[in-house]
């Protein structure tokens, strides 16, 4: 796979208080790949011990309802998320929380970029803007003009 062939790559990780999950979000992130919008490469879900140890968890079933089968991503492992990664992201979190990481191509992005790769176009920034700032400057723009 060469650079031009894929689109811009973002990872989240997402804490869980008390370890709860309740399947919504996850059938989202099944529904974003099975529309095409963007490819997992890594999954990750790690709980925190209020010792503060922390332990990988399996992916399927995380909820433990038995009504979805995350059995689609088992096996996702790009192996770009290390030992460290998962440290890290486990000391972000508060003990007895899970925290979900996720490694993930924007497939939406690849053929646009490609495009404008063979067009001359070179990316010379890229940036994510998470969206509480955006929304906190709206609403400050929005309020200087009231």
């Amino acid at each position: 796979m060469s650079e031009q062939d894929i689109g811009p790559i973002d990872y989240l990780a997402l804490e869980f208080p008390k370890a709860k999950l309740n399947g919504e979000g996850l059938k989202a992130l099944v529904d974003l790949v099975d529309r095409g919008i963007i490819r997992i490469l890594d999954l990750k879900f790690v709980k925190r011990e209020d010792d503060g140890t922390f332990s990988a968890v399996r992916i399927t079933d995380l909820d433990g309802d038995g009504t979805l089968d995350l059995a689609v991503f088992e096996g996702v492992e790009s192996g770009l998320f290390d030992d460290d990664d998962v440290r890290e992201a486990a000391s972000l979190i508060e003990p007895g929380s899970a925290v979900g990481l996720v490694l993930y191509e924007n497939t939406w992005a690849g053929p646009f970029v490609t495009a404008m790769r063979r067009a001359g176009a070179e990316v010379v920034a890229s940036a994510r803007i998470p969206a509480t700032e955006v929304v906190q400057m709206l609403d400050a723009l929005e309020s200087a003009e009231a």
